[in-house]
């Protein structure tokens, strides 16, 4: 075929599918990537003809008459029928806007055949209907031209005929026989491989996520086994340390001991108060201020006892607070690992499954 005499007018690229002749049920990939289909026009003909090439082959090619129909079954996919050929052709865009272009183009064409016929018949002149042929012009392409006289056969004319009764009603059962669950999956079956790919990426991020999550797991069980270390020291330093009896006692005196010791000064306060109330009229009044001293120094070492008193009940306190705190975030931590490892097992599922049914 030479370029003088059939040129393209439109050109887009899809992933090409023919349905198959043995079931007329599933469709058969035409090549595992996007393929160019073309529009091309015979102005010594007057014929339209889609036509697309794999390689040397040509994979689609599709006389268009005013019989046939381009049908959307998905916002990615299209098909029609060629009676000629004895085929069913699929096309899956890349995107919805792409198969508006492509139908849009198949219904000018289609009427612009069914012009091209009318005019035939008439007697008149073959001229090429107004159909905007400066849109999406591209160059031919080096396989077309350089097609010899035994690749011919490859672009001869197609009769305009209309196909008869019983060849429509045969390509409709067949049409009518497609499951559309199966159209639509072959429709995305070249979108699989991307989203296999981003799969496995996400597989990698999550076990690198897991991994990072078990390490944190590792360092908060160890700051847990720290506090609890820390708690158990505390307790056993309350519990053992002895009461010394002086200015110097510390804090570590156990509550128990504390508190007797309250007890004991306050029952030496009352009775030094009764004695300082029964020498009132005792003529000694130095003996009197001394007492009163005596009682004052008490009353405030029973305040500072009370004070290391509540100051080690807070300490306590705090030691349990922070082991509950520290038993809660291993708690939560643990919790949050099963979670994300069941979605990590989820998504290996997912995988496995997505593997299984991917041809």
């Amino acid at each position: 075929m030479s370029t003088a005499r059939e040129q393209p007018i439109f050109s887009t690229r899809a992933h090409v599918f023919q349905i198959d002749p043995a079931t007329k049920r599933n469709w058969i990939p035409a090549g595992k990537h996007a393929l160019t289909v073309s529009y091309f026009y015979d102005a010594t003909r007057n014929v339209y003809r889609i036509i697309s090439l794999g390689g040397a082959k040509a994979i689609i090619n599709s006389t268009v008459t005013p019989n046939m129909t381009f049908t959307k079954t998905s916002q990615k996919f299209g098909q029609w029928a060629d009676s000629r050929a004895n085929t069913v052709y699929g096309l899956g865009f890349a995107s919805e806007q792409h198969l508006t272009q492509f139908a849009e183009k198949f219904q000018e064409v289609k009427e612009a055949a069914r012009l091209a016929r009318e005019k035939s018949q008439d007697g008149g002149e073959l001229t090429s209907p107004a159909l905007g042929l400066t849109a999406h012009q591209v160059p031919p392409s080096p396989l077309v031209s350089a097609n010899g006289p035994g690749d011919e056969k490859l672009f001869r004319s197609q009769s305009a005929d209309a196909p008869g009764p019983t060849e429509r009603e045969r390509l409709k059962k067949m049409l009518s026989e497609g499951s559309v669950g199966e159209v639509q999956w072959e429709a995305e079956f070249f979108a699989l491989q991307d989203s296999n790919n981003k799969l496995a990426g996400a597989l990698r991020e999550a076990n690198a996520a897991a991994a990072q999550w078990r390490q944190q797991l590792e360092a908060q069980r160890a700051e847990a086994e720290r506090l609890r270390q820390r708690v158990a020291e505390l307790e056993a330093q309350a519990a053992t340390e002895p009461p010394v009896v002086g200015e110097k006692e510390g804090p570590g005196q156990s509550l128990e001991q504390l508190e007797a010791l309250v007890q004991s000064k306050d029952q030496e306060i009352q009775t030094l108060k009764s004695q300082t109330g029964g020498t009132r009229e005792a003529p000694d009044t130095t003996e009197r201020e001394e007492t009163q001293q005596k009682v004052q120094d008490l009353e405030t070492r029973n305040a500072e006892l009370e004070h290391q008193l509540r100051a080690t009940e807070r300490s306590l306190e705090e030691a349990r607070a922070e082991r509950e705190r520290a038993r809660a975030e291993v708690g939560r931590a643990a919790q949050l690992l099963d979670v994300r490892l069941f979605e990590l097992s989820e998504l290996r599922e997912g995988l496995a499954r997505l593997a299984e049914g991917t041809p």
